[in-house]
């Protein structure tokens, strides 16, 4: 599910910005520099949301950008983040006996194997 937030930048003195979420209390984040500070607000915003779901929540409608106010050394910038179903879910698979007694031998996890593959495919 995509979630889209505005952040509020503000720039500090030595060129490290501080950022706040006017929707989402609490959730703040910091950045070296601005390049910095745009990836720390979209990782701040995806776990933030992701704590809220997993909380059962209710996830806060954001605010019109048009509505948030500023101050001289600060901006707004709409932030983005895709948070993904984590929960696990059953599937029936089906391969060669002699693979799956090598998985076994190997001691190796049948999910976690399927999951990584599935994950390096899928990227």
């Amino acid at each position: 599910m995509e979630y889209i937030y505005p952040a509020l930048f503000q720039a500090n003195d030595d060129g490290s910005y501080t950022i706040t979420y006017p929707d989402l209390d609490g959730c703040i984040s910091e950045g070296k520099n601005l390049s910095n500070a745009m990836d720390m607000a979209q990782s701040a915003l995806t776990q933030w949301v992701e704590y809220l779901t997993e909380s059962k929540v209710t996830v806060p409608n954001p605010t019109d950008i048009k509505n948030i106010n500023v101050n001289g050394n600060e901006f707004v910038s709409l932030i983005r983040a895709n948070i993904k179903d984590g929960r696990a879910v059953k599937r029936t698979v089906s391969l060669p006996k002699w693979m799956d007694e090598k998985v076994t031998e190997n001691g190796l996890s049948l999910s976690r194997v399927l999951q990584d593959a599935l994950t390096s495919k899928l990227q």
